[in-house]
């Protein structure tokens, strides 16, 4: 995908804890040299590397967050009587 000054730049947009959302068509380059592209209007980079489909996001990212405190059993002492 050749790029020539009179294209207009590549938006690229940064989320926190989330994938870099960029304009597309793109092409990447992986770290082993393969290179892996997308025509896609838009494509979500995954940047925690948890994607199954990497370097695509495939919303890995999004942790289970722990069981509220509510949810979690007493853990305060509990008073005892032998009657």
């Amino acid at each position: 995908m050749p790029n020539s000054p009179s294209d207009p730049p590549r938006r690229i947009t940064v989320q926190r804890r989330g994938p870099l959302l960029v304009e597309g068509p793109v092409e990447v380059e992986l770290e082993d040299g393969t290179t892996v592209s997308s025509d896609r209007f838009r494509v979500a980079l995954c940047t925690c590397r948890r994607s199954r489909r990497y370097p695509w996001c495939d919303t890995s990212h999004r942790a289970r967050t722990p069981a509220k405190a509510k949810d979690r059993p007493d853990d305060s002492p509990q008073e005892h009587r032998d009657d």
